[in-house]
């Protein structure tokens, strides 16, 4: 397996503010194989960069060494696929059409996705949107966006997230199996399900169907997301993943999501990337 680091673990990353060949090389420098970049609306990377843009990108990292694990995106929590507002959703639709693009030209093969929520925890007034509601708006969206993943060759990664939605590997499954394409797949994220659940379930279940593999640590007696932690200060069974991944023939990108900045995390995590899964 490759280790690889998320833009966002970086000063200035959540923010959109490094500049990606800074970031490229500090990731370089702590040890990783990869960096996971991150597009947004604004910022230094966003889904209106050319085709030139990503050239320069690409050609920054291989001059370092490094390679481009693939590309994520937070813009669905606030411009939702799943919203009540026809027009956010046709925004976000035309967004990941134009940001698969980016990431077919920053030669990367996937692209995270946020389908939809019944509720974002983290935003004050989020409505709820009800589950069967969310459910049919999330198939819609991805529906739309299956064609131009296809077309490019770019996966369209389904990551579990704190949504309310698609609570078990089962009905992830199901949601991913439900179009029939195989540009259609999971971003999956075993931080994410130890609230509820254990990673290597989901690792089986989903199999061939991981097309990235998110990491980072939680504490189930916090129970919130404060108890997300440094990576070994949790209660995330990295043992348990790894074996579970090699089961399945796992030998992609595992890429730490340490967000947010704080000082001495990027280098903590590098060293508890390199012991886990090298």
């Amino acid at each position: 397996m490759k280790i690889g680091a998320s833009y966002w673990m970086f000063e200035g990353g959540l923010e959109a503010s490094l500049p990606v060949a800074d970031a490229i090389a500090q990731a370089k420098d702590l040890g990783f194989d990869a960096i996971e970049l991150c597009i947004a609306s604004s910022g230094v990377l966003t889904h209106e960069a050319t085709q030139a843009d990503c050239e320069r990108i690409v050609a920054t990292a291989g001059e370092l060494g490094i390679e481009i694990a693939g590309v994520a995106s937070g813009e669905s929590w606030g411009c939702s696929p799943t919203d009540d507002d026809p027009a956010v959703r046709a925004k976000i639709v035309a967004f990941t059409k134009r940001a698969l693009q980016v990431a077919k030209w920053l030669g990367t093969d996937a692209y995270l996705f946020v389908p939809g929520a019944v509720d974002v925890f983290f935003l004050e007034d989020s409505p709820v949107v009800p589950y069967d509601v969310c459910y049919e708006r999330a198939r819609h969206a991805v529906e739309q966006l299956v064609p131009t993943a296809e077309e490019l060759g770019v996966k369209l990664g389904i990551e579990n997230v704190w949504n309310k939605f698609l609570l078990s590997p089962l009905e992830m499954r199901d949601f991913i199996d439900s179009f029939g394409s195989a540009a259609v797949g999971s971003y999956f994220d075993a931080g994410n399900v130890l609230l509820t659940g254990y990673p290597e379930h989901w690792i089986s279940i989903l199999a061939q169907r991981i097309v990235r593999v998110h990491v980072k640590d939680f504490k189930k007696s916090v129970g919130t997301a404060a108890g997300f932690v440094d990576m070994l200060e949790g209660d995330v069974d990295f043992q348990a993943v790894r074996t579970a991944l090699e089961r399945i023939g796992y030998d992609g990108y595992v890429t730490a999501e340490m967000l947010p900045y704080e000082p001495g995390r990027p280098e903590k995590t590098a060293a508890a990337m390199k012991k886990l899964f090298k």
